[in-house]
């Protein structure tokens, strides 16, 4: 930071650990978990806080067609965010539900410059049903909607698996990823495809 301006100077993009998974799938409990146990301060940013934000007495007022238009706002508006952190310096865990083509393509678009390292976080079908009957704010059967799309563009840089690890194992495999020097990443090969 420049002490006389009061303003940052130019800073290197931190980076994003993009958790990428479907509801239930132990995004959230992964994010916090290397919250504590990364070396460096991260940033946790999730899809639902920034929904959150927004006017529930409000959003419930509106019509489909508004309501899906307000939801893409808020998911491009989220992206642009974690992008913004991270441009400033700051290192982010991200937490999100690719659920519809045009959310990867709109990351691979707004993050393009930034070390991302794209997480796939998966829970078997069956875990999921439980964890949905446990959870309070989820209908039974959400996550199972969003199986196929979800994963569909198939390319990551590490996958874990909340069915057959813990959180605290799958929070270790991603430190230890972190640990290695970065090489080709998902992100890049996902925008080379999407280039030709």
């Amino acid at each position: 930071m420049n002490p006389e301006s009061g303003r940052p100077g130019e800073t290197a993009p931190g980076r994003i650990v993009f958790l990428n998974g479907v509801s239930s799938s132990g995004k959230s409990s992964i994010a916090h978990r290397l919250l504590t146990d990364l070396d460096r301060p991260f940033f946790h940013m999730s899809a639902d806080m920034f929904g959150a934000m927004r006017s529930e007495s409000r959003t419930h007022e509106l019509d489909p067609n508004d309501l899906g238009e307000v939801l893409r706002r808020t998911r491009a508006g989220f992206h642009r965010a974690v992008a913004g952190m991270a441009r400033a310096g700051n290192d982010i865990i991200m937490d999100h539900v690719l659920s519809e083509p045009w959310r990867l393509t709109d990351c691979l678009t707004v993050m393009t410059g930034i070390d991302v390292v794209f997480v796939g976080v998966h829970c078997p079908p069956a875990e999921l049903r439980l964890r949905e009957r446990r959870r309070a704010d989820r209908a039974v059967g959400t996550a199972a909607r969003q199986l196929d799309s979800v994963h569909a563009h198939g390319t990551y840089d590490l996958e874990v698996d909340t069915g057959t690890a813990s959180i605290g194992e799958c929070s270790a495999q991603i430190k230890a990823f972190l640990a290695r020097p970065p090489s080709n990443r998902a992100f890049d090969r996902l925008r080379a495809t999407a280039d030709r």
